[in-house]
């Protein structure tokens, strides 16, 4: 008894259609035997593409007419001719005949008039933008697969066709709580005027279902990263529906604790233990690198505050007479570093240190690389929405679910109990 697989190829993803057996050698061996290339003008592929889309246009005038070409009309509509056009697919250009009827009320949704891209031309094109490749690299990279000239504007305003979604996204409420929250800034090259290193301050929270979402994120003035300016951004995302944080991961910026607490006055500070450990190399020469983070690893990973305490003023007796501004930093810190030695290391693990931000922040730093600096602000922004978007498949992606969140949530219910808001 034969069974589908005999008569059909196995389909590699899912959703995919599924090509009879031996049709893609067929065409491939007639494409080989008439000198045809795979793509390209005139090639295989945009040979079948054409064909693909002159039968569904032909199609969709037939179920709009009501009868078949030669039919018997179903009123007084009928076909009218072609009119040739030439559309833009991710597979280059493309030119096919579009049906015309007689009365002019055909609107084909396939290819829509006055459109000279398809839909998958588009998303090809934010792909790569996405991924870090300028617009003058995107039209080199279509000149050079397809044999497509595509202008640089044209990529231009391809790309710019994210803008009102990602100022929908900007602007888009938020949870009333949420567990934690991360925030981080990086520093991307920005002309106004002159060429300048301008902050972006990023937050990115932890749902109460324990999915990491990035709540937004905006271009500061030049001058470095500054408290007064996270607490204009906190006050956004308090104005956009959160009510309440219970732990906010940050680094060591002054007044930023204050900024946080003058906005949820409840949160527990947590700076990043990564940030702090870093920023104490800075005062030490490599030659004791290894040993000071050695004994600073003993001081973070103490199983009690109490404890933390005893091992840092160990480390302090035997530091201070040598880097007495390390050990100041430290106490300066001190009140934001403990608070996640109160919880069981799946806590500890997930509020000590700002790197599932600092992910995040590399990916925006990949896809800025390339352009050396933007030429707006609202390009940078347009290149950091849409690498928050891109997802990776077989990758480990900045957004998504927190492993093990059911044991951490039951951990934070018990420690926060009615903020969590989830009865």
């Amino acid at each position: 008894m034969s069974t589908q697989t005999d008569t059909v190829t196995e389909a590699g993803e899912a959703g995919e259609v599924a090509v009879p057996e031996g049709l893609a050698e067929q065409l491939l061996a007639a494409a080989k035997a008439q000198g045809v290339a795979l793509t390209g003008p005139g090639g295989l592929l945009t040979g079948l593409t054409r064909q693909v889309l002159q039968t569904a246009l032909e199609t969709e005038l037939t179920d709009h007419l009501g009868h078949e070409h030669g039919g018997t009309p179903a009123g007084g509509n009928v076909r009218n001719g072609h009119s040739p056009k030439t559309v833009r697919t991710e597979i280059g250009p493309v030119t096919v005949k579009v049906p015309r009827d007689r009365a002019g009320t055909f609107e084909p949704a396939l290819v829509p008039k006055h459109a000279r891209r398809l839909t998958g031309f588009d998303e090809a094109v934010v792909s790569l933008y996405a991924k870090g490749m300028t617009t003058g690299d995107i039209a080199n990279h279509l000149q050079d697969i397809y044999g497509d000239q595509v202008s640089r504007d044209l990529v231009s305003r391809v790309t710019d066709a994210v803008v009102e979604e990602m100022t929908a996204w900007q602007a888009r409420p938020l949870d009333p709580v949420y567990p934690v929250l991360l925030i981080d800034a990086i520093y991307l090259k920005v002309r106004d005027g002159q060429v300048a290193n301008r902050p972006v301050y990023v937050a990115m929270g932890i749902t109460v279902d324990g999915v990491r979402d990035v709540l937004g994120f905006w271009v500061g003035p030049t001058g470095g990263e500054g408290a007064r300016h996270w607490l204009t951004m906190l006050t956004e995302l308090k104005n956009r529906g959160v009510q309440d944080v219970l732990i906010a991961c940050c680094d060591g910026l002054k007044g930023l604790p204050d900024a946080l607490t003058a906005v949820w006055p409840a949160v527990t500070v947590q700076s990043c233990v990564v940030h702090l450990v870093r920023n104490s190399l800075r005062y030490v020469p490599k030659q004791h690198w290894a040993k000071v983070t050695a004994e600073l690893k003993e001081v973070y990973t103490s199983p009690t505050v109490a404890a933390a305490e005893a091992r840092f003023a160990d480390f302090a007796a035997t530091w201070r007479p040598k880097y007495p501004a390390m050990i100041a930093m430290w106490e300066r810190a001190w009140n934001e570093f403990v608070p996640f030695l109160d919880f069981p290391v799946e806590i500890r693990k997930l509020i000590y240190t700002t790197n599932g931000i600092e992910s995040l922040n590399a990916r925006f730093r990949q896809a800025a690389r390339r352009r050396g600096h933007f030429p707006t602000e609202q390009s940078a922004l347009k290149i950091l929405y849409l690498t928050v978007r891109e997802r990776r498949p077989n990758r480990a992606n900045p957004t998504g679910h927190v492993p093990g969140w059911k044991a951490i949530l039951n951990v934070l219910a018990m420690t926060y109990g009615d903020r969590l808001n989830i009865n």
